[in-house]
């Protein structure tokens, strides 16, 4: 990802812009942080690190991310309107709602945005970036009566069914790139637009606090060298755990269908029918999965993840995941972002502190970062976490704040705005208040003191 830009949503009232474009000035700096964007003079940033008081705003960046993929690529039912939030501490509810993300697929710099309302994708644009050129794929207008054009001289000139589709438009409260996955199969399609799909649906993962990257239990059966990794990460991290041991037992349909509310088990059915994959998995509260395998029949699996602890006499004891501390499993959820092919993908990861002791998220973007020096990955979080704030780790353009201001609105800036030594502490200075992005507590100060007084 190389941007966001967010106007009207949430706490965003006027539009701020989170970019992971390297600056110029910093170009000695952690160079491996650092990669060149195609066609482009400019470079990428490997990481953002964003910071700000509760209810700043930080996990509406997360969101508004969300909700972007989910009008790109989800199909939408008839006259639902787009579910958008607006900025609500004004008057902006007759306004449009702005997104657009910059991203990398397939070697190619893109842009993708819409403009939306209550009921309709106003506008919706794709545009591939060369340089200093921008080519539209496609523009998209819907006018006042829900009617909706598609101009585009590229799917024009490639012809086919995409350029037959354009002619119809799709619905109003839907993007037309989620109208052509929807009525198009893939060879029908295009190889450039499946890319961009692709980044959204696969490349691009949005991690929320309680959340894994992965199915991990599947993951980590089908999988012996990540299996390793896991265990030796772990291990390394001082979390109690010696390695780690994954049980898959084959289960009965009746026995998968009592470990399941009835809605889920519709729904994995639902899955399975509709889609040519030949798994299907379900996260169970306990850290557990249910795993259903396609073959000439199908096949039902409970699949558990357990933590193996070495005991003083120097046997073994395992443990379920469900029994292992928060920390261990938040940090077991997050590990598959560090045993990465080379597929560039995107990992948002909202909250990275959660159940985490400080040294060990510092040491685990340091891994990140020194461990995918040549490939496209990027790990984007939001944290408290202050000793993240330390120039022996991160650049200064990976830093940002987020702050609102009188009028309720989120405002987004790089710790580039400000002027600061090489040599300065920027922890110190952040929880200071130099930067802004902290808790203005002086009322609860005055209400300690009123508080006892009256007592």
């Amino acid at each position: 990802m190389v941007s966001i830009s967010i106007e009207n949503f949430r706490s965003f009232e006027k539009e701020q812009t989170l970019s992971l474009v390297a600056s110029r000035r910093y170009s000695g700096a952690h160079d491996g942080h650092a990669l060149a964007i195609p066609n482009s003079e400019e470079r990428v940033l490997k990481t953002a690190v964003m910071y700000g008081a509760n209810g700043a705003g930080k996990s509406n960046i997360f969101k508004a991310l969300k909700y972007l993929r989910s009008i790109a690529i989800e199909v939408r039912k008839k006259n639902s309107g787009t579910g958008r939030e607006p900025f609500r501490f004004g008057d902006n509810s007759n306004k449009f709602s702005t997104f657009s993300v910059q991203f990398i697929a397939n070697e190619n710099l893109y842009e993708f945005g819409v403009k939306v309302d209550d009921v309709r994708v106003a506008q919706e644009w794709l545009m591939k970036i060369d340089g200093s050129k921008e080519k539209n794929i496609y523009e998209r207008i819907t006018d006042d009566n829900g009617r909706v054009v598609i101009e585009s001289d590229f799917f024009k000139k490639d012809g086919g069914k995409v350029a037959a589709l354009a002619t119809v438009g799709g619905p109003q409260n839907q993007s037309f790139l989620a109208t052509i996955i929807a009525t198009l199969e893939e060879e029908d399609i295009g190889a450039e637009i499946l890319s961009i799909i692709d980044w959204f649906s696969a490349t691009l993962k949005l991690i929320e606090p309680n959340q894994s990257i992965a199915p991990l239990g599947h993951l980590l059966s089908t999988d012996d060298k990540f299996l390793k990794f896991a265990g030796d990460f772990l291990k390394s991290s001082s979390t109690g755990v010696d390695y780690l041991d994954v049980k898959k037992q084959e289960i009965t349909e009746d026995e998968l269908l009592a470990a399941l509310p009835e809605r889920l088990a519709k729904k994995l059915f639902e899955d399975m029918s509709s889609t040519d994959n030949n798994t299907a998995i379900v996260h169970m509260g306990d850290g557990n999965e249910l795993l259903v395998e396609r073959t000439d029949e199908n096949h039902y699996y409970r699949v558990t993840i357990q933590g193996a602890h070495r005991c003083s006499t120097g046997s073994s004891v395992s443990l379920d995941l469900s029994e292992e501390s928060d920390g261990t499993r938040r940090l077991l959820n997050l590990i598959p972002a560090l045993n990465h092919p080379n597929d560039g993908a995107v990992y948002f990861i909202d909250e990275i502190d959660r159940s985490m002791h400080p040294m060990l998220i510092w040491k685990f973007l340091e891994f990140f970062l020194t461990s995918c020096k040549a490939d496209r990955h990027q790990i984007v979080v939001t944290t408290h976490e202050s000793n993240l704030l330390d120039l022996e780790l991160l650049r200064r353009d990976e830093i940002w704040f987020v702050e609102k201001d009188q009028d309720a609105a989120t405002n987004l800036y790089p710790l580039t705005d400000f002027k600061v030594r090489k040599d300065l502490e920027i922890r110190k200075h952040y929880l200071e208040g130099r930067f802004g992005a902290v808790p203005f507590l002086g009322s609860l100060n005055q209400l300690l003191e009123e508080r006892t007084l009256s007592a």
